[in-house]
């Protein structure tokens, strides 16, 4: 059975420097709002984590590190334990967070002028990835298909032409939450293949995936489609420790690994800290468990979200999460016009979520909620939506 976790427990985080919280005046103009916006968690970081950087602490030198051959084996065994994927070790590659990735990624396979393609709805980082380095950004625009988003792949083979050498995938999507199939994934990787364009694969979501979906490295496909892939994985939103920049890239091709490597090793970034090498190890040797009781409690708080909403406020939708913790919720039949949510849900419902539009236009009318917190949490947001509502209308 294993130690038996409580994600009800509260913590307060004001005063420690965090985003969430201590940065809500500058990004919200008030700390008068309930806070779920920054996509990590308001839970403990597991205990065998803490317990790692603890007993690495108590050696009083913090000096360079390297990392360790059971830094690359924890990497390995968790992949193939929890996706079946076998990599070798030299594939991976370290990085210090995913957006830094995905900007040299950017800088490493591509030049000015050239077209990067990303499908929004999507992580605002993707779009300034490119767009920050005098390249192209090309949409391919996700298609709301009932109650899911879908790829528009005929509209990403006319988007494609001589100059187009990258697509920026995110996988699962955020914020859509949607778990890619097999098959959605193997007609985009044929599309690439055929136009000889490079994947950047950002799969940093890839274990909080609900069943029975479930997660499928882009790269494992097929050895074809691995080698015009960079997969892009870290344990920071699994186990919630984004503060340590500790990110890495799975790469089979060996020019596409050396054409990253440069930019890391150029710009003094290989090093990574200390306490971020120790925390990926014990947090992918021993995760296991904490990970498949987070799993269901997460699924318990959009299982909330979908219900309240349904009874209590049915003009605002929650598409159904496939994966991540994060609640695409569209208010686009609340009456409620999409120039004044933020403002409704910020000065009147006291609640802070990401606006929508910070993921593209096709965002207008959309929050992003973030649902890893205590359920008396997500239950006390709802309820001071429900009131805000009655005031509105």
């Amino acid at each position: 059975m294993g130690k038996r976790y409580d994600f009800d427990q509260s913590l307060n985080r004001e005063n420690t420097h965090s985003v969430k919280f201590d940065f809500r005046s500058k990004y919200f103009g008030t700390t008068d709002v309930l806070p779920m916006w920054v996509a990590d968690m308001d839970f403990r970081t597991p205990d065998f984590v803490i317990k790692a950087i603890r007993q690495r602490a108590r050696h009083e030198v913090l000096g360079y590190s390297i990392r360790s051959e059971s830094f690359y084996t924890s990497i390995i065994d968790w992949l193939y334990r929890r996706h079946g994927w076998e990599v070798n070790k030299e594939w991976i590659t370290f990085s210090p967070g995913i957006v830094p990735a995905l900007n040299l990624c950017v800088l490493a396979y591509t030049r000015p002028g050239d077209r990067i393609i990303i499908q929004p709805p999507v992580y605002h980082p993707f779009h300034t990835a490119v767009s920050s380095h005098n390249r192209e950004l090309v949409l391919n625009r996700l298609i709301a298909d009932g109650n899911r988003y879908v790829m528009d792949l005929g509209d990403l083979r006319k988007k494609i032409d001589k100059r187009t050498r990258m697509l920026i995938l995110c996988s699962p999507h955020n914020p859509v939450a949607r778990a890619w199939t097999a098959e959605e994934l193997e007609e985009l990787a044929l599309i690439a293949l055929k136009n000889n364009l490079i994947i950047v694969s950002d799969e940093i979501h890839s274990d909080l995936v609900f069943p029975p979906h479930r997660h499928i490295p882009l790269a494992s496909l097929s050895p074809e489609i691995s080698r015009v892939v960079v997969t892009c994985m870290s344990p920071s939103k699994t186990f919630n420790m984004a503060g340590l920049s500790t990110s890495y890239l799975i790469t089979e091709e060996a020019e596409l690994r050396k054409g990253f490597s440069r930019w890391i090793d150029d710009l003094h970034l290989w090093l990574g800290n200390v306490f971020g090498n120790v925390a990926l190890e014990a947090a992918y040797r021993e995760g296991d468990n904490w990970l498949e009781q987070l799993m269901r409690y997460l699924q318990g708080n959009f299982d909330l979200v979908n219900r309240f909403l349904k009874e209590r406020i049915p003009t605002v939708h929650l598409f159904p999460p496939e994966a991540t913790y994060l609640g695409w919720l569209d208010f686009r039949d609340s009456g409620i016009p999409p120039d004044k949510l933020r403002e409704f849900l910020v000065s009147r419902a006291k609640v802070g979520f990401n606006d929508g539009e910070s993921f593209g236009p096709e965002g207008k009318g959309f929050q992003r909620m973030n649902v890893a917190c205590p359920r008396p949490m997500v239950q006390k947001a709802l309820e001071m939506i429900e009131e805000a509502f009655k005031t509105w209308l």
